[in-house]
């Protein structure tokens, strides 16, 4: 028992240290790395609904699979981007 002790105490003080260094290397970047992640969401949610929009998706056939994934991403999307009604029926009520 003694032994694991020392062994809780190492791991706590692994995690402090790890979360000290990511607070000082990290946190700078963190909204750039965000924002980007946000844009290329963006991109993504765009092209994959851009039939809805009058445009062909070459990707479709690809692409198929993610749409249930993605609707709740697209509805995020186009309120961001100041749609009020979605051209897909059903997204928005």
């Amino acid at each position: 028992m003694s032994a694991e002790r020392p062994r809780r105490s190492v791991r706590e003080r692994w995690r402090r240290l790890l979360a000290f260094h990511d607070e000082l290397f990290m946190a700078p970047w963190r909204s750039g790395v965000r924002r980007e992640a946000r844009r290329q969401e963006d991109l993504l949610v765009a092209l994959m609904f851009c039939e809805g929009f009058g445009v062909e998706n070459p990707a479709a056939y690809h692409t198929l699979e993610l749409y249930p994934e993605m609707i709740a991403a697209y509805h995020d999307w186009h309120r961001r981007q100041g749609l009020d009604n979605a051209p897909h029926p059903g997204v928005c009520c």
